[in-house]
């Protein structure tokens, strides 16, 4: 694998002037102003037989600008200024013209388009030339690289209680503030690349190099992450590089005329599952175009990193597909494996970090790819982070199948804790799969209807609400404190969001009533979803105060079965649950590590899931004070009893 990367590497050297050079294609193809006020065009349409411009500018003439053919498959163009003056005003619409190799003229939106619209009366969106006479200006600088990562997984377009598509300035003003009170430093903005259709989650990409415009412009989006800048939050991109929207009209798929052209023909360049088209990564100009739109979202909108979508489906020429992961290393070194797949991904995360060392990138894996997140340098994957996506799974398979009582508190510590040494792993007990529809979040799980009639605090506390409240918070703190490196939270999740996520399509009339997200419910102090809102903004408040997730793996020294207690300790803390349904203890010995010669350590709570301020039922004194004693217990050279 190395030898493939180093190989790719070298010929990029060699042929194209360097890596930096390389992956600065994006300033050069598509369409590009230049400094005295002309147009250069340029494309790869390695199957067409000619390739022309029109648009606006010369009156959708098919034929008036053609492209001069170069190697290789690229076309250019160089339109000169008139008076001084760009020939193609901003805002203008364009086409690229392809006359196929059996003579049909295409009309194609080129694959670099910055700026892509729907008319509200359109199937099909068109190509907006983006030049504005002043362009938005940057003008905070990027957060330093985070230790401890915190991020609040978001979709611009739902993140209002309205039942529209909210914008890019509606984050701007009313989430970000939000995002940071709750003490998260990072956001990842999910569905910014264009896609045409709304309900695929931002899935099926149809512009790679555009922002999508249905919550705004792209100096709207600038302005968004530079206001996140300002706040000390890291901005990330859920980018999907995994495969590509089959739309030829505004889409990738058959650009040229031809079934290849950024694709693998037939069978192997269509994905069986997502319908989609799958991309030649062992091709020079896919990588090109691939790297350079990489480094397009971190100079042009100042991104802090990515986190790669669909890296399973990448790995393996089976996609995962009807595969079972064991963990056997049979299963992820073998001819099964798309080698050039992987090294396109190594060489993009070599890239990022010679260029841009500040940026981090996670890997979206669910086979668990071992050395996914080790240097390239040791012939690893070269992420930074991997999704720890065994753990939302084993929390539903807790609540969907388990009675309380039965509960395996070995079981969930080995789910929490079984990862590979110096691997870094994102938890999370939920992300935005949990809470499509066809699936339901851990708070409708936990309560379901109840939470219709229930979650006011006007009406008794039932036991299924109670409960639901309890085991909401417990989940969390656990698999924040012991799950990973980062945390990661979908929005709305944090306070219990009611219900799940649909997006308008014809099977529910086109509706917003669930591609939305109720904000305002924490805002009401007649609900109880101020509760956990509190709990999820203390909890990463009391991360940020002691940086458990940049600490080593805690010390497990309990996880006891018949009482249902799991202790460990980590950045100096003590961690102790009680998930028995109803038992409770007093003078509980619990071990420690903290000793001194000379003074007794002292203990406190610091963060109490029975509180009231979080919905909890007070039993305990915040005042107590707990001494650690010189008694050995589970192995701790020091015990302290709560």
């Amino acid at each position: 694998r190395y030898s493939l990367f180093y190989n790719h590497l070298k010929n990029i050297e060699e042929s194209e002037g360097g890596l930096d050079k390389f992956t600065k294609s994006y300033k050069t193809f598509g369409v590009n102003q230049l400094e005295d006020g002309g147009i250069y065009c340029k494309e790869w349409a390695p199957g067409a037989e000619a390739v022309f411009l029109a648009g606006d500018f010369n009156g959708w003439n098919p034929f008036s600008h053609p492209y001069k053919k170069l190697e290789f498959g690229k076309w250019e163009l160089l339109i000169p200024p008139q008076d001084g003056r760009s020939p193609v005003p901003h805002g203008s619409k364009l086409k690229v013209v392809i006359r196929a190799q059996n003579g049909a003229l295409l009309y194609r939106i080129s694959p670099w388009a910055r700026y892509v619209v729907r008319d509200e009366d359109k199937v099909n969106y068109d190509w907006v030339h983006w030049n504005p006479p002043q362009s938005y200006i940057h003008k905070n600088p990027s957060p330093k690289r985070l230790k401890s990562l915190r991020i609040y997984e978001s979709h611009v377009g739902i993140a209002s209680p309205e039942g529209k598509v909210a914008s890019y300035k509606n984050f701007t003003h009313n989430v970000l503030p939000r995002i940071k009170d709750l003490g998260y430093n990072c956001v990842q903005l999910m569905a910014i690349m264009e896609h045409a259709y709304y309900a695929s989650f931002g899935y099926q990409i149809t512009s790679f190099f555009a922002a999508s415009s249905r919550y705004g412009t792209p100096d709207d989006l600038k302005e968004m992450i530079d206001v996140a800048h300002s706040m000390g939050i890291t901005v990330l991109l859920d980018v999907v590089h995994s495969h590509a929207s089959k739309n030829s009209e505004d889409g990738l798929n058959q650009f040229d005329g031809t079934d290849s052209c950024f694709f693998h023909s037939g069978y192997r360049g269509n994905h069986q599952l997502w319908d989609s088209r799958l991309f030649d990564y062992a091709n020079w100009e896919v990588l090109r175009f691939l790297l350079s739109n990489l480094r397009m979202w971190i100079e042009d909108y100042r991104f802090d990193g990515f986190r790669f979508d669909g890296v399973t489906s990448m790995l393996y020429h089976h996609h995962g597909i009807g595969t079972g992961f064991s963990g056997d290393y049979n299963e992820y070194f073998g001819l099964h494996v798309d080698e050039d797949a992987l090294c396109y991904l190594m060489l993009a995360n070599h890239m990022i970090n010679t260029l841009h060392p500040e940026c981090i990138t996670i890997a979206e894996d669910v086979s668990g790819m071992p050395a996914l997140c080790r240097p390239v340098a040791e012939g690893g994957g070269g992420f930074d982070y991997r999704l720890a996506m065994a753990i939302p799974d084993k929390w539903i398979q807790i609540i969907k199948e388990l009675k309380d009582e039965d509960w395996n508190m070995g079981n969930i510590v080995h789910t929490l804790t079984n990862r590979r040494h110096e691997e870094k792993y994102i938890a999370y007990a939920e992300s935005h799969d949990q809470a499509l529809v066809g699936d339901k979040t851990l708070a409708f799980r936990l309560m379901d209807a109840e939470m219709y009639t229930n979650m006011s605090v006007l009406m008794p506390l039932t036991p299924i609400i109670d409960r639901g409240i309890q085991l909401h918070k417990m989940i969390r703190l656990i698999t924040h404190a012991l799950g990973g490196e980062s945390y990661l939270n979908f929005m709305g999740n944090e306070f219990g969001h009611p219900e799940w996520l649909d997006f308008p399509r014809i099977g529910n009339n086109e509706s917003y009533h669930y591609a939305r997200r109720q904000f305002n419910l924490t805002e009401d102090d007649l609900l109880r979803y101020k509760f956990l809102n509190a709990f999820d903004r203390d909890m990463n408040r009391l991360e940020e105060r002691f940086g458990w997730l940049a600490s080593p793996q805690a010390y497990v020294s309990e996880k006891h079965e018949a009482n249902k207690v799991i202790a460990f300790e980590r950045a100096g803390l003590v961690f102790i649950f009680n998930f028995h349904p109803y038992q409770s203890y007093v003078d509980y010995r619990v071990g420690n590590s903290q000793s001194s010669l000379t003074v007794a350590f002292k203990y406190k709570i610091l963060l109490d899931s029975d509180a009231g301020e979080y919905g909890g039922h007070q039993r305990l004194d915040h005042n107590t004070e707990y001494f650690s004693e010189e008694f050995p217990h589970n192995y701790r050279p020091n015990s302290i009893m709560v």
